[in-house]
């Protein structure tokens, strides 16, 4: 019989359920991702990082963990919260179970829980702080639990970028003609891989990097600024050395990325009520007016009323009105809210990628 468990919100609500993965105790940001399939992916999405995530579909763990979906080196969530747990996956590239995968990395699951309810807890008040343990009672949990950072106080991009400089494995035949740099607040490795796919020799850098370095010793062709988790106050030091490389490269933002551009140029950034997760999230092309399917990750907007400096919007999303792109009107700088390359997900939003390397072209 597994051991029970226990998701204790900082409301003081509580959801039981069974623990699977490490029998430890997490704190972090409870959040709900709306992908029918991608659970090894979430997992590993540094954007994760500091959060406790629970998929809204409801069978999770059938299809095992295989060795090309990691999306980083390590689990980032905090914990993970599923309605069914499958024990026994059935996929010919399953490599481990999800228990398996779990307790490896030392990452609590909760199985049992009734996610419908959770989640519509979550959209009707907002995320929160919580805790999941099977070692503690609710009274312990929730002393615990007010002794915890807030999850909006926390720097979690210094805890997932790169610890050195790494040139990614070049994934076609072709002898790359653009050099692109990717500052990693928490990058994806699908983003490096498509990038170097469009033959793009492709380097990784730490946030930390001093930007001169960059510039000057790199020598790039253009920048892509990656994803990231955390609240985008907490990176105030990331913003001028944004601002010295549009000044001086084609730069492109993504999710993260974006949201620095925008404080570039004065914008304001606020938070979602719930955020948006998943890979289904509709998107508009202003300049063409064609309704895309997106894959998201994130739990801050632009504010479109405060943008300035040549900034305006280029995409929308359909759901809510938020900004989901920019664009400048002189200076060779896209953004996206959304990920262009996310996966599982669909893949007709990776002209993005296309149309900026086309940007670093005219540019050279």
């Amino acid at each position: 019989m597994a051991k029970k468990g226990i998701l204790v919100l900082g409301d003081g609500s509580v959801y039981e359920g069974y623990c699977f993965g490490a029998e430890t105790t997490a704190c972090g940001e409870v959040v709900f991702d709306t992908g029918m399939t991608g659970y090894q992916e979430m997992l590993t999405d540094p954007s994760f990082a500091g959060q406790i995530v629970v998929p809204t579909y409801p069978l999770i763990g059938n299809y095992g963990i295989n060795d090309s979906d990691y999306e980083s080196a390590q689990v980032q969530v905090k914990g993970f919260v599923v309605r069914e747990h499958c024990p026994i996956p059935s996929h010919w590239a399953s490599r481990l179970t999800l228990h398996d995968y779990l307790l490896k990395n030392g990452t609590p699951g909760l199985a049992g829980v009734d996610t419908r309810a959770l989640t519509r807890r979550l959209r009707t008040g907002g995320v929160t702080m919580g805790i999941l343990t099977s070692e503690m009672t609710i009274n312990e949990a929730l002393a615990e639990l007010s002794r915890a950072p807030a999850y909006d106080s926390v720097d979690f991009v210094r805890q997932v970028t790169t610890g050195e400089q790494y040139r990614w494995r070049h994934a076609t035949e072709r002898e790359p003609s653009i050099h692109i740099v990717v500052l990693d607040m928490g990058m994806k490795y699908r983003i490096a891989n498509t990038l170097s796919r469009l033959g793009c020799l492709v380097t990784v850098v730490p946030c930390t990097m001093p930007v001169e370095y960059i510039l000057d010793k790199l020598r790039p062709d253009g920048i892509a600024l990656s994803p990231g988790p955390g609240n985008p106050e907490t990176i105030r030091y990331l913003v001028e050395v944004v601002h010295q490389m549009v000044l001086r490269k084609p730069v492109m933002g993504i999710c993260l990325g974006h949201q620095l551009i925008g404080e570039v140029f004065g914008a304001r950034t606020f938070k979602l009520k719930f955020g948006h997760r998943g890979g289904n999230h509709p998107v508009r092309d202003l300049a063409t007016g064609r309704v895309y399917i997106t894959t998201q990750n994130h739990g801050y907007a632009i504010d479109p009323d405060s943008l300035k400096g040549g900034l305006e919007v280029s995409h929308i999303n359909l759901n809510d009105g938020t900004v989901e792109g920019l664009r400048h009107r002189e200076l060779p700088i896209l953004s996206i809210q959304f990920h262009p390359e996310g996966a599982p997900g669909p893949e007709d939003n990776l002209y993005l990628f296309e149309r900026f390397l086309e940007i670093v072209k005219e540019s050279q």
